[in-house]
């Protein structure tokens, strides 16, 4: 089975409290790779609470985003309709449940033949969950559609994908 990580296309990281061009213009795209993937498609989705602030996280990027039901919080609605299961909430970078889920997947006879991940922000979500994929299933080609994601700014976006190559990611 082949699988498409949908990576945190929510309002607030498309044009919300931390959204750019660069993920605006990526939409299209993220919808058209959906539409068109062949496999299962599993959505994780930035989740923090009222407290944001008072946390590691928040202390060190103080802007309130995905705040848990809030319209920030939400995945973009044209792409949410594309999504036939619920999204993985997470509360940090890399979604742990994602890795014990594809593992668990793997260790029952059902084999994952390759993990595609799109999304924002390339250089904090995207490559959290790359090598996190590859850490659980080291063997499963892991492979990021560079056009399908985008960074915080275009620097920091072609720095992660020059280090996930290094980590033997594939990056397309």
């Amino acid at each position: 089975m082949k699988v498409l990580a949908v990576v945190d296309m929510q309002n607030d990281f498309i044009d919300g409290a931390l959204g750019t061009p660069e993920a605006v213009g990526i939409v299209p795209r993220v919808i058209q790779k959906i539409q068109e993937f062949d496999g299962l498609v599993i959505a994780t989705r930035d989740t923090h609470e009222e407290d944001y602030l008072d946390t590691q996280e928040g202390k060190k990027l103080p802007v309130r985003h995905c705040i848990r039901g809030t319209n920030g919080w939400e995945i973009r609605p044209e792409i949410q309709v594309l999504l036939s299961e619920k999204p993985i909430d997470k509360p940090t970078f890399g979604s742990v449940e994602l890795g014990q889920m594809l593992k668990a997947r793997q260790d029952s006879g059902n084999p994952v033949e390759s993990v595609t991940l799109i999304g924002l922000c390339t250089d904090i979500c995207v490559i959290s969950n790359a090598l996190l994929v590859k850490a659980y299933l080291p063997e499963v080609p892991v492979i990021v559609d560079s056009s399908c994601c985008a960074g915080v700014t275009q620097e920091s976006h072609e720095q992660a994908l020059n280090a996930m190559k290094m980590c033997q990611i594939e990056v397309v």
